[in-house]
């Protein structure tokens, strides 16, 4: 686990955890993986909703290269718990330190602006929040009540931390608190977790997954990957397999992209070609759905991807 540092003695730095590294070259990305900057009036719209309700979105603090597409549709991942992370992943762009205390009225904000932007499926992920004693659950759970209330028509993804080192019960408080999708991401390869995700354990977090079908074998459950880091073909294949045995409805797989020299290094830049195979083979071992390409999130077109996602159990149903 990483240690927690208190970010005003480093001097504000948003990676203090990594400031001694040596610098990775940024790699020049190929034109598959270029964006138009956001500009348009409902982009501004949507980040006017957002600040004027003091929140935090992942868009933002994770640098999402599809933040332009996603507010000019009002599609706006919200992160609670803050914007300051315990863990010290090395692909990650959110600021790590020492967090502040829990907001009460957090869940409600996220509930109004929900409401107000009118989204018809909302996504909501958080730091990991290693100082909590039930990992920040509670507060999943009440935001997801809130939502339910203030937006009842709104279909509920979260994405959460892996809950490591806390009681089974914060698991359950969160499963019991009824999303529609639940979604935790593997990220990487078992091998390179040392490396990129160090403060996180990959059979911790597919067991994780695993009990959620378990507690709540109805719930879609998601799961995401980066490539790009190092992995081989056959690595991410037997990823898939241990997501099909721990039930996993719905695999995502993207590029990973460098926020900073001090960021793991991008191994190579996966071309389209390589995301259609490895979705076809994804397809293949069962997925409901699969989402593959350079520019593929967690949340990118969750609400049309939830669609689908309910389209293909039904007609799995209908088949057996």
């Amino acid at each position: 686990m990483a240690t927690v540092i208190d970010r005003a003695s480093a001097r504000n730095a948003r990676h203090p955890e990594k400031q001694a590294r040596m610098d990775s070259p940024l790699l020049a990305k190929p034109p598959w993986l270029r964006v138009r900057a956001p500009g348009s009036a409902g982009y501004s719209e949507t980040r006017q909703i957002v600040k004027s309700h003091g929140l935090v979105t992942v868009c933002e603090e994770a640098a999402c290269p599809n933040i332009g597409e996603c507010w000019t549709q009002s599609h706006a991942t919200m992160m609670i718990m803050g914007e300051t992370c315990t863990r010290a992943c090395a692909f990650c762009n959110v600021a790590t330190g020492k967090p502040l205390p829990l907001e009460p009225s957090e869940p409600e904000r996220v509930a109004e602006a929900v409401a107000l932007m009118g989204l018809k499926h909302v996504v909501i992920t958080s730091v990991d929040r290693d100082d909590l004693v039930d990992g920040g659950a509670g507060h999943f759970a009440a935001t997801i009540r809130a939502i339910r209330t203030r937006a009842p028509a709104a279909t509920v993804e979260i994405l959460t931390p892996d809950f490591l080192r806390k009681p089974v019960a914060a698991a359950h408080i969160v499963i019991d608190s009824g999303p529609d999708v639940f979604n935790h991401n593997l990220e990487t390869v078992p091998r390179l977790y040392l490396m990129i995700r160090p403060g996180a354990r990959y059979y911790h977090s597919l067991r994780l997954l695993e009990r959620v079908k378990e507690r709540s074998p109805q719930m879609f459950t998601k799961s995401g990957l980066m490539v790009g880091l190092g992995e081989t073909k056959e690595e991410v294949m037997q990823v898939m397999d241990d997501m099909r045995s721990a039930g996993v409805d719905f695999l995502t797989i993207g590029q990973y992209l460098q926020p900073t020299r001090k960021h793991a290094p991008v191994d190579r830049f996966v071309p389209p070609a390589e995301f259609e195979t490895l979705e076809t083979i994804a397809r293949s071992k069962g997925f409901l759905m699969v989402s593959a390409s350079p520019l593929t999130r967690s949340s990118h077109h969750a609400g049309e991807d939830f669609g689908r996602l309910r389209e293909a159990r039904r007609a799995l149903e209908t088949r057996v």
